[in-house]
């Protein structure tokens, strides 16, 4: 038969052991939770996303190129400007690196022309007055309203849509981002 003093041994053993492991979980919690604040934070920097060998090329386009991306760093976005990234997203795209569930080279994101227009606004007067050329207009095609990312590209050379089928003087303008 066990006594009041083996008893209160037990006792205190399993208080202390649950203790221990509430103390334990509620570390692992804060560590989680800080860690996830850091990476979120850090993830804001440019720079970060080419802590992946992955994220390299784009990151290199970004900071110092001809493409559009780094026309936009030279306006001061950052990646995430376009590149929304919730931290649900941001732990399945950890998670596929960890694991090494992706394509190379990535699959290429299409944004809608609504998308680039909530910071491109000035489209039908600015932009589709400044390519308003003498003998077409890139924005103003018989194909109909095209989306931007048909010919625009952000990590690589853009292309002309037209070039398929026509040759315009324009074209010889374009600068060294775009494939003639």
């Amino acid at each position: 038969m066990e006594n009041d003093a083996e008893k209160g041994k037990r006792g205190w053993k399993a208080l202390f052991s649950k203790k221990v492991i509430l103390a334990g979980l509620g570390l692992a919690v804060i560590i989680g939770v800080g860690t996830g604040a850091y990476l979120l934070k850090a993830s804001e920097n440019p720079e970060f996303c080419s802590s992946c060998h992955l994220m390299q090329p784009y990151y290199d386009s970004y900071h110092d190129s001809v493409l559009l991306a780094n026309k936009h760093a030279e306006a001061d976005l950052v990646c995430h400007d376009c590149h929304e990234s919730s931290i649900a997203i941001q732990v399945e795209e950890g998670w596929k690196f960890i694991t090494g569930d992706y394509q190379v080279p990535l699959e290429k994101r299409e944004f809608s022309k609504d998308f680039c227009l909530e910071c491109h606004d000035d489209f039908d007067t600015a932009v589709k007055t400044a390519t308003n050329f003498e003998d077409s207009n890139p924005h103003d095609s018989h194909n109909g309203e095209l989306e931007c990312n048909v010919c625009h590209s952000m990590h690589q050379e853009s292309k002309v849509l037209c070039s398929e089928c026509h040759i315009f003087n324009w074209m010889d303008e374009l600068d060294e981002s775009w494939i003639k």
